[in-house]
């Protein structure tokens, strides 16, 4: 009889995440295969991403080996994406959804996990550890705008779509942003709204 690895989970503070960073990265390159010139500028991304406020990174890891991860942080202006997605909103819907869904948002940055470890409720666990207990009123994401593993699993914990067909600046590809109330539908925790 096989048995299934036992997955474990642990939080990294900023240094630690700065730290794992390589290993990070094969996760993120084989989860998402973006061009392999993309990958020094994500890593700068990253390491900048782990000083915002409250930053929250779980990793997943099987023997020792990372197999997914996931972090986040408090949005607020002056950061690019919270600024870019906050223009979109305000265009679209108006500044009523801007400051519902960003006025007090924990957003969440990356998930992702090696695709031989998908759908086995590792992304789902991930995104559990990292919104407990968040103080922030919503949480936000941006994820392709397409139907994925992905989106259905956002969508299972409460999250909506925002703005579809958004694109980046610099990007051809269509995104959806998505926002969630905190606490996330299944987290057993109560919600402040």
């Amino acid at each position: 009889m096989e048995t299934t690895p036992a997955v474990g989970f642990s939080e990294l503070a900023a240094p630690a995440f700065r730290h794992a960073l390589p290993a990070l990265l094969e996760i993120y390159q084989s989860a998402k295969r973006p061009p392999a010139e993309q990958l020094p500028g994500r890593r700068d991304i990253l390491t900048e991403h782990s000083g915002h406020p409250r930053f929250r990174a779980v990793v997943a890891d099987v023997a020792g080996e990372p197999v997914g991860f996931g972090y986040g942080f408090h949005g607020a202006p002056g950061q690019w994406w919270h600024d870019v997605v906050g223009s979109g909103i305000t265009q679209a819907t108006g500044p009523h959804e801007y400051g519902r869904w960003l006025g007090d948002a924990w957003e969440l940055a990356e998930l992702h996990v090696r695709p031989g470890w998908q759908a086995r409720g590792i992304g789902r666990a991930l995104l559990d550890r990292l919104s407990r207990g968040l103080p922030e009123r919503t949480a936000v994401l941006s994820t392709p705008d397409v139907e994925s593993r992905a989106r259905r699993l956002y969508r299972s914990v409460g999250f909506a779509d925002v703005l579809t067909g958004f694109f980046f600046p610099g990007s051809g590809e269509p995104y959806a942003v998505m926002g969630a109330r905190l606490p996330l539908a299944g987290s057993g925790a109560l919600s402040r709204w």
